[in-house]
């Protein structure tokens, strides 16, 4: 455990660039040993300014690594060293690792099998759609889903898996404590139960647009594969394909209209040589994705009257109009409406927009 400690030390050691903290251990060996170096043999390694030497002698003398390490798992916060036994092979396997991880929940295990879904923030409706079917396949096939959180995309892959009883990991850019966007909490709060949230950041890491470019390739280092669903020419989610690219990973994206800004990124990576994915069916089969022995469908256990019930059986995790809703029942306006609110108060739909719908649970 006390090598763990100082694992724990040295990765919350702030300031200091993970390009600083290897250098650190090319020269010292073991965190233990930079625990211990004197201001003269740190001073000497020649690419510390004054300032990161009186961080890591502040450290060495203030920071009580057992004590606060405890603290934090008090609080549900846990941490993994790159050199524990239960650190993520797939991570490990990519050229800069992050030497430690903090995290919600838990982080993949060896068996596990982790796919990363990531894309727009600003996505299409067909981008929705997509996303939800990738994502509850799936998770019917046990395979997790990895993404960052992120409105759009992200945010709808994360939620469509856990669900469909999936397991997923959200990948932050700050702090491990920190929801961000602040919008998705409730999702961020259901990942520490089915999954995790991780981060290679210290609880209390503010939110710096720096640190998301460097998150992402934690986000397709931890997956075999990586989709985009939807993106645009210049994002950051093409960033996270670039990252997969250079690891060895797998990536896929969605053909889209060559006139769908949202579509551009996607087209682009697809003419570069990136898989193209144009049935669900088909790329589950052909990338090895399905499971041996898939889920049974879960049999519904809800009591619903029959006007609920018609209603609940034609909303489904695409946004439905309140129009499509009143065609496909043939049941009144305030028939319609009625339903839906009680269906609403059971937290069985929700309306993400007026008059729009779209199915729970």
């Amino acid at each position: 455990m006390e090598k763990e400690y100082n694992w724990f030390w040295f990765c919350c050691v702030p300031e200091l660039t993970i390009k600083d903290k290897r250098k650190l251990l090319e020269i010292f060996g073991e965190p233990e040993n930079i625990m211990n170096a004197k201001k003269e043999l740190l001073e000497k390694t020649g690419f510390l300014n004054d300032k990161k030497v009186q961080i890591i002698r502040k450290y060495q003398n203030r920071f009580d690594a057992p004590a606060m390490y405890h603290k934090w798992r008090d609080f549900g916060i846990q941490f993994i060293s790159s050199v524990h036994q239960e650190y993520p092979d797939k991570l490990k396997q990519i050229y800069d690792y992050p030497l430690g991880l903090y995290y919600y929940g838990r982080v993949p295990g060896r068996e596990e099998r982790c796919v990363a879904v990531v894309g727009a923030r600003m996505c299409t409706g067909y981008g929705r759609e997509m996303t939800e079917k990738l994502s509850m396949l799936l998770a019917d096939n046990g395979v997790c889903v990895v993404s960052g959180l992120a409105y759009g995309i992200d945010a709808i892959a994360q939620q469509t898996c856990i669900e469909n009883g999936g397991i997923s990991y959200g990948i932050l850019g700050c702090g491990p404590d920190i929801c961000y966007p602040k919008e998705n909490r409730q999702i961020y709060e259901k990942l520490k139960k089915m999954g995790g949230i991780i981060s290679e950041y210290p609880p209390g890491t503010p939110v710096r647009q720096w640190q998301f470019p460097a998150r992402n390739r934690i986000i397709s280092g931890l997956c075999e594969k990586l989709v985009v669903v939807e993106a645009k020419k210049k994002s950051g989610t093409l960033i996270t394909a670039d990252f997969a690219l250079e690891q060895g990973r797998d990536v896929y994206a969605f053909p889209g209209r060559i006139s769908d800004g949202v579509s551009a990124g996607c087209n682009r990576l697809i003419a570069q040589g990136a898989g193209i994915i144009t049935d669900l069916d088909e790329f589950m089969k052909e990338s090895g994705l399905l499971s041996e022995t898939p889920e049974k469908p879960k049999k519904s256990n809800l009591i619903l009257a029959t006007p609920e019930k018609l209603v609940y059986i034609c909303v489904d995790s695409r946004l439905r109009s309140l129009q499509e809703i009143i065609d496909a029942t043939k049941m009144t306006v305030p028939e319609v409406i009625s339903a839906l609110y009680g269906l609403k108060k059971m937290g069985l739909i929700e309306e993400t927009e007026k008059n729009y719908y779209r199915r729970l649970r």
